[in-house]
């Protein structure tokens, strides 16, 4: 399934995610336009081997790794899913925490990942986990808003609205059972498959708290009434 676009726009418009797009867009360029593009990635990617948690430049890595990708298709589908939710997200977090949460679902998103395969020497990258951080609050948030969705039905493709809940559960469900057959060969490459199980959590839960704390603020306000 891939969405095309949820059926709630915003009252203000979404900078932080915007600005998110255009530095991952601008670092590719450089991936891109690099005299040597595998040294550009050992440099700024997550290489598991590597990490020396007393190092603060070592521990960055959880950080740059999120800008950078192995392709157009990789680009462009996490930004695509990061443009068509993200807005949503940002708009009820405000700015300045949204940008501190998706950053946070990277860095977990990232250490779910390494804790499978610690002494890889294969460069972890990209925004999947971050992005799926998004998805995570998404759901919390907004799990009866409807996504557009291109859906294979018998072999034909057809855009069918889908229940953001629905769409997402399915998303997340594929990334665990994915996640899970691949235990045993991460230290191989491939998908980050708990990367993405990682930010999709982290995501859920800070919106989780984030919705109950301002349930009591609004419960501790009416009381005052």
């Amino acid at each position: 399934m891939l969405p095309l676009s949820d059926t709630r726009g915003t009252k203000r418009f979404a900078f932080i995610t915007l600005l998110i797009i255009v530095i991952n867009v601008i670092v590719f360029l450089f991936e891109l336009g690099a005299p040597d593009t595998e040294e550009f990635m050992l440099n700024w990617a997550l290489v598991p081997a590597n990490v020396n948690f007393a190092s603060v430049e070592s521990l960055s890595r959880f950080i740059t790794n999120q800008f950078l990708h192995a392709g157009f298709v990789h680009i462009i589908s996490n930004m695509w899913f990061l443009w068509i939710f993200g807005d949503n997200v940002e708009e009820k977090f405000g700015s300045i925490l949204f940008l501190l949460i998706y950053l946070l679902s990277g860095v977990i998103g990232g250490f779910s990942q390494y804790i499978f395969a610690p002494s890889s020497e294969i460069p972890m990258l990209g925004a999947s986990g971050a992005v799926a951080g998004i998805l995570g609050a998404y759901y919390v948030f907004f799990p009866h808003h409807r996504i557009r969705t291109l859906v294979p039905v018998f072999g034909f493709v057809r855009i069918v609205s889908i229940p953001a809940s629905i769409m997402l559960v399915y998303w997340f469900l594929t990334q665990v059972f994915s996640g899970v057959g691949s235990i045993g060969y991460a230290a191989m490459g491939g998908v980050a498959w708990f990367a993405h199980v990682g930010g999709f959590v982290t995501g859920y839960v800070v919106a989780k708290i984030f919705d109950s704390v301002h349930i009591v603020e609004y419960i501790e306000d009416e009381s005052l009434l």
